[in-house]
This record gives C-alpha cells, structure tokens and sequence, in this order.
C-alpha cells in the first residue's frame, strides 16, 4: 500500500495575530512559517516522492515549493481543490478570541459534526470531501507507482485532523483531540483491511526510513510486532 504524508502548511501572518484566515487570498507563511517549510522540507528530501499534491491556497503551494526544491526526482505536482481549507463562511477574517464569544463556538469544540459555519459549509462536508480525495489520490498513486510509493499531501489543520479522525475510526465529534502543528508530518497508509495511522503530528526526526522499507502487507502483526525492524519494515 502506497504511503500518505499529511503536511500542514507553516506558519502564517494570520496564525501569528489570531486571525481565522480561511480562504483569504493572499496570507502567506510568516518568517517562522518558511523556517519551519524548510525543515519539513529536509525532513522529506531523502524520500523519492511519487507525487505531491497541494491545496489552492497560497500557504500550502509556498510549502508544497520548499519540499519540490529539495525533491533529487521529478515527482508529479497538482492542486487539488478537495483539499483546500474549509469554508468558514461568515467567520473568515475574524479574530479567534471574538469567535471564541460565539455560542457556536463551544459547539465547533464538542460536537462539530452538527456545525455549519454560517455562509460556509458544514464540518462534515469539509470532511467528506477532504478524506474522498486523500483516498482517491493515494489509489491512483498507488496504481501508477506501486504500493512502496511514498507522496504528500500538503494542507490546513482542520482538513488533516479529519483525514486522520476518519483514518483512525474516529467520529467527526471527537477530532479536537487530534493535535496537528504547524508544518507538521503525519503518516498515513491505507491497506486492504484498515487504514493505518504511522505518525502524527511530528515536527522533528527522521523520515527516510520510509524511502527504503519495503511495501508493508497490510495485515496487522499480531502482538504488536518488532517495529520497523521487522520484515518488510526495516530501517536502511
């Protein structure tokens, strides 16, 4: 089965002063946020990349062009809408601590599947989009490179917290729980019987082991295993 890296998009100039910035052209990674694409950059370099695929916003694609520039292949590249940020509607461009006075507010903590931003979509739309095309794409990459094929997926926080809620069984109502940084790698692999959460929300340590393991069967060792020491996960 092909592998999944999630990638957040750096640090903007909106997260920097609390600003919800949902669509709004033109917010772009801050100082911080740049430093922080490179060194996710640098994490990935060593894995011949598949394919790299990036939501429209321009965030994601100044991210998605710090992983490029240090690709040594010629991975495919494409935008891909699905994955874009949510449509927060009505409460784009606003300051988190005014959102936070909104009675809809505790609603988007406790139970976010009966959220629908007003002007915008609802949370479980945002979902069912972003995790059909995550899914979509990887069997496509998988399907034109095999399944030791490694891509990325670079987009924003609520969009990779749902692909991993969905990948790790969880309802909508509980993906609070999942933390997702800045710039931060999780690592997904969908296999026959079940998806399999390999990492989230890192932001440090080695990746390229997963250039050199061989494709996993996809069957859940029982026991737990021996960890990527073991057959068909090894380290190099």
């Amino acid at each position: 089965m092909a592998t999944v890296l999630l990638l957040r998009h750096g640090r903007t100039t909106a997260n920097a002063t609390g600003v919800l910035a949902g669509r709004t052209a033109g917010v772009a990674l801050d100082r911080v946020g740049r430093d922080q694409a490179d060194r996710a950059a640098d994490r990935i370099a060593p894995i011949p990349l598949a394919a790299l695929v990036t939501s429209p916003l321009e965030r994601c694609r100044q991210t998605a062009r710090a992983v490029l520039a240090r690709q040594q292949g010629d991975p495919e590249v494409r935008v891909e809408r699905a994955i874009t940020e949510a449509d927060y509607g009505q409460w784009q461009g606003r300051k988190l601590a005014d959102l936070a006075e909104e009675p809809l507010w505790r609603t988007v903590q406790a139970n976010p599947s009966a959220v629908v931003f007003p002007g915008g979509e609802s949370m479980q739309t945002m979902q069912s989009r972003a995790v059909a095309a995550i899914r979509r794409i990887d069997a496509e990459v998988e399907a034109a490179h095999g399944p030791s094929a490694v891509w990325v997926a670079v987009s924003h926080g609520d969009i990779v917290k749902s692909v991993l809620a969905d990948a790790l069984g969880m309802h909508l109502d509980l993906f609070q729980r999942i933390a997702v940084g800045p710039a931060s790698v999780s690592v997904v692999r969908y296999g026959e019987h079940r998806p399999e959460v390999v990492a989230t929300n890192t932001d440090s340590g080695d990746l390229s082991w997963l250039a050199a393991a061989p494709a996993p069967s996809g069957d859940a060792a029982v026991g737990g295993g021996a960890g990527h020491d073991e057959p068909g996960t090894a380290r190099p």
